[in-house]
């Protein structure tokens, strides 16, 4: 079984899908079509640069209603690939000329996704090493050691020949009592070094972590002003103390234990070996040929959705996002960054518009198009037993922190799907996120009384869910307001 750790040039779409599979019940189309955008990309990179560069990738337009999984596949797609991912909304974004965001901020945020990523990874690779600084950093804290200031010695010629017309004794006694301080200082030298290293064993296996100490720590500015730039909307770091700066670092003093001060030390270390301008460029490289966006509620900007008031700038969105997904290249504060080669995965219910209600232009740079299926109650049994991250799974182990043993019956399981399904046939259907409401209403007097439960066990049955859940499945009313 492919697992998160395989590269993703060793999984075959088939085992692409098996992998998504693990977290996402049903929609099989778009678990495909998915797999082979991933699959094209790494048979691309293997093609002559010349023959590479005229192959562009194929963007897909999932349809289907909220809560079906369109979102999860693509998020757990990326995950998989361990691509730069952006997830954005395309109704937060105005036509160039209103207030707002412009589309072009989607490339500049996904770089900004990349170059932490990228310096995640080089920090992971000289962990080692920076620990061993920061651990050598709390001991000089803790030895409160200094260099030693030893007197000068009369070595050079110059000054020996004016001491010896002043007296060669003294020159001699000078000589010895150095000599006597040179063995003071490597006897103490020595001394230092064993209990330095005393000291530094004892960081390392956790003996001193509770004891305080005072550590001086870079701190980057924190604030950000978002500022109109030729770009559009930038956001700028800017020192309150001082308008006029752009960011930068500022030391500061704090105090905490010495198992925090080794985190953050070890942090700061590994930053301080890491090339930033070798980061920048590997992240845009990566943002150039591995990103991946997913644009979600395109048909809220479509033609059949609106077109009057706040509206107005809405199919000028789609207009500035032509160029974005057919190639373009958008200047960054980490160099520029050509869009030719990214994924766009772009997503929405249209339930009220259709995608034909789409300029024409953009309808054609999303070639693939999958349509997903609503969930049915069979697919609702699926997602509450067999995902890693099922539901019940998850509320077990919050109880079990508390001590609380939490155990749902066969028959309980089928009935909430039951509910849930039966839910979203009479109201509006969310899909599968009907399921977390249902199980918020079923279990919160247990996540309200833990960890005060006397017997510490909780047995949910069939029965349990259809009493705990009677009233607001007979009154659809009730159901609109709590489910």
């Amino acid at each position: 079984m492919p697992n998160l750790h395989v590269p993703i040039e060793d999984l075959t779409p088939k085992q692409i899908v098996s992998e998504l599979e693990n977290y996402i019940i049903g929609q099989q189309r778009a678990k495909r079509a998915v797999a082979i955008a991933m699959r094209n990309r790494y048979r691309r990179s293997l093609l002559p640069v010349e023959e590479r560069d005229e192959i562009l990738p194929k963007n897909i337009l999932m349809m289907g209603p909220t809560g079906v999984g369109k979102t999860e596949i693509a998020r757990r797609l990326a995950k998989l690939a361990r691509a730069p991912f952006i997830k954005v909304e395309a109704t937060k974004f105005t036509e160039v000329g209103y207030v707002g965001r412009d589309v072009d901020s989607i490339v500049r945020d996904l770089t900004n996704i990349a170059v932490r990523m990228v310096e995640s990874e080089k920090a992971e690779e000289v962990k080692e090493t920076a620990r061993e600084r920061a651990i050598d950093r709390i001991v000089d804290i803790l030895t409160q050691t200094e260099p030693s200031h030893k007197r000068p010695r009369a070595t050079h010629p110059i000054l020996r020949q004016a001491m010896e017309m002043f007296g060669g004794g003294h020159v001699a006694e000078e000589d010895e009592e150095e000599e006597e301080h040179e063995e003071e200082d490597g006897e103490h030298r020595q001394r230092m070094d064993r209990v330095r290293s005393t000291i530094a064993d004892q960081i390392r296996d956790g003996s001193r972590d509770t004891e305080e100490v005072e550590i001086e720590i870079e701190e980057a500015s924190t604030p950000f002003i978002q500022v109109f730039s030729p770009q559009g909307m930038e956001e700028m770091g800017m020192d309150m103390a001082n308008p006029f700066s752009t960011g930068g670092a500022r030391h500061t003093n704090q105090r905490t234990t010495v198992k925090e001060a080794l985190y953050i030390l070890t942090d700061e270390e590994a930053r301080k070996m890491i090339d930033q301008s070798s980061v920048a460029k590997e992240a845009v490289a990566r943002v150039e040929q591995t990103g991946i966006v997913f644009l979600d509620e395109l048909d809220k900007v479509s033609g059949g959705s609106g077109g009057a008031g706040p509206d107005v700038s809405r199919e000028g969105v789609q207009r500035d996002l032509l160029p974005l997904i057919e190639g373009t290249t958008v200047v960054t504060k980490y160099g520029p960054v050509k869009t030719d080669f990214i994924l766009f995965i772009a997503a929405g219910a249209f339930h009220v518009s259709k995608p034909s209600d789409l300029i024409p232009e953009l309808q054609g740079r999303l070639p693939i198009r999958v349509e997903l299926d609503p969930l049915t109650e069979e697919d609702f049994n699926r997602i509450l037993r067999e995902p890693r991250n099922s539901l019940p799974g998850q509320y077990q182990q919050l109880l079990a922190t508390e001590g609380v043993t939490l155990t749902f019956s066969d028959d309980a399981i089928s009935e909430i799907a039951h509910v849930a399904s039966e839910i979203n046939d009479k109201t509006e259907n969310i899909g599968a996120r009907r399921l977390h409401t249902v199980m918020e209403r079923l279990l919160e007097e247990f996540l309200f009384e833990a960890p005060g439960i006397d017997p510490p066990t909780v047995s949910i049955t069939g029965e349990f869910v259809r009493e705990r859940l009677k009233d607001v499945v007979a009154d659809m009313d009730l159901a609109r307001y709590i489910l």
